[in-house]
Formats: structure tokens, C-alpha cells, sequence
């Protein structure tokens, strides 16, 4: 990716909505994969009482929109003001109580383990069915939408466009050395055998537009320094984390 390029993708503009302030980016087609589009709200007219409660609305009792969900409710069932990054929001918002714990929830992501994809580590990649490895250092883009590895050569995958990621653990009872926990962005629910394993590697499938059928990659952690084999293994499991995001918000 050209620096230009690399610019007009990180690129953001501020905009008003009703629900509030946004830091957007300012290319639609640069947004990140993690992010959630606004909903639409219910109509006031369609919402005589409280979603939740039952409650009828009043001059009293007046209705609010969650800024997640889009639904109305009274002042007691949509009371909390959550921080909501995947909807840009510059600043905490009204959030029902449902959707306020989910947003709670996925804080951590964006406090953590964003940080670390962002970061980086260092794995031996192998493309496809080659048997060469190459050291990399795999990071996350600034935008969130591009997997960038740099190396040797350097290689960039459009993030929307991996359709599974495999991650490779071990830790298991003897004779299961490496068992899958598999993740597939476009398919089935994330599935995990067996007690904590420890990440060692990922195996992920993505398209390249204009080619035919998926490419194939992996990432192994390198086995040379306790630091770096580290960090690698906290990328493994930061990325296990976005893959399962990406899945659950099919259904937002």
C-alpha cells in the first residue's frame, strides 16, 4: 500500500447524527470490518409504551433510543451511557440495559486486544502449499481492514475477505500435540476442545479478488526468544478474539 494511499485509508471526518457525535472514516470503502452501521430508530408513533418494561410513555415519562439497537424505552431501561467504538462515538452513549452489557463486553477488545493486533508479532508465514517458511512480523492495520506482513517481501490481506481462521494450539493430553479451535467467519460458531491450550500458530483462508478459489496461510510461532515467542502467542489469541467478533456481529 502506497503512503498515499495508506493516508487516504486512515484518513477520518467528525460528522453529527441524531444519536451523536461520530469520528468516521472518511472513505466508506476504508471502514473497519469490526465496525456496526447505526440503526434505525423506531418511530415514536410505533412505540406508545417502553420496550422492556411496558411502561407507558407520558409527559412524565418520557422514551428514549438505544443507540445500539435503534429500539424505545423509558428513562430506567435505557439509563446508561456505554462507550460504543464499533459505531465510532465519540463519546459514551445511551444504551439499553441489554445492549449495554454486550458493549461493556467488547470493550476489552478494543482495550486490549486491539492493541496487541495493532502491535504486531513475529511468526514464520508459509503461503499456500509451499514448504519455505519466511520470518514476518503480522500486524493490523491502523484502519482495521488490512493484515500486513513484512518480511522479505510484504504482503497485505483485505481483512473482509479472510472467510476462516484456524488456530493452531497444543496443550492437550498426550498424543494430541496440535488440535484445532476453529473459527470460521462465514460459517459455523466457534468451536473450542478441551481445557487452555496454548496458542502456537494460525491458519487462515482468504480470497484475492480476480483469482479463483481461497489462498491459504500460516502463521507458527518462532520457538527463538521467550519475549518474542510470547507476544506471538498473545497476537494468536487477540486475533482468535476478532475472528469470534466478526462471526457474533453477522447478527447485529
Amino acid at each position: 500500500m502506497s503512503s498515499e494511499v495508506a493516508a487516504r485509508s486512515d484518513a477520518k471526518k467528525l460528522v453529527r447524527s441524531p444519536s451523536g457525535l461520530r469520528m468516521v472514516p472518511e472513505h466508506r470503502a476504508f471502514g473497519s470490518p469490526f465496525g456496526l452501521e447505526e440503526p434505525q430508530w423506531v418511530p415514536d408513533k410505533e412505540c406508545p409504551r417502553c420496550m422492556q418494561c411496558d411502561t407507558k410513555f407520558d409527559f412524565l415519562t418520557r422514551k428514549h433510543h438505544c443507540r445500539r439497537c435503534g429500539k424505545c424505552f423509558c428513562d430506567k431501561c435505557c439509563s446508561q451511557k456505554v462507550a460504543l467504538p464499533r459505531m465510532c462515538f465519540v463519546d459514551p452513549v445511551r444504551q439499553c440495559g441489554p445492549c449495554a452489557l454486550v458493549s461493556h463486553k467488547e470493550a476489552e477488545f478494543y482495550d486490549k486486544q486491539l492493541r496487541v493486533l495493532l502491535g504486531g508479532a513475529t511468526f514464520l508465514v508459509t503461503f499456500g502449499n509451499s514448504e519455505k517458511s519466511e520470518t514476518m512480523v503480522c500486524r493490523l492495520s491502523n484502519n482495521q481492514r488490512y493484515l500486513l506482513l513484512d518480511g522479505d517481501s510484504r504482503h497485505e490481506i483485505d481483512f473482509t475477505h479472510v472467510s476462516t481462521v484456524q488456530i493452531l494450539t497444543e496443550g492437550f493430553p498426550p498424543g494430541e500435540k496440535d488440535i484445532h479451535t476453529y473459527t470460521s467467519l462465514l460459517g459455523s460458531q466457534p468451536t473450542s476442545e478441551g481445557g487452555n491450550p496454548r496458542a502456537t500458530g494460525m491458519s487462515l483462508q482468504y480470497t484475492v479478488p480476480g483469482a479463483e478459489g481461497v489462498t491459504q496461510l500460516k502463521l507458527t510461532a518462532g520457538e527463538d526468544a521467550h519475549a518474542s515467542r510470547r507476544q506471538a502467542t498473545a497476537w494468536l489469541v487477540a486475533m482468535h478474539k476478532a475472528a469470534k467478533l466478526l462471526y457474533e456481529s453477522r447478527d447485529q
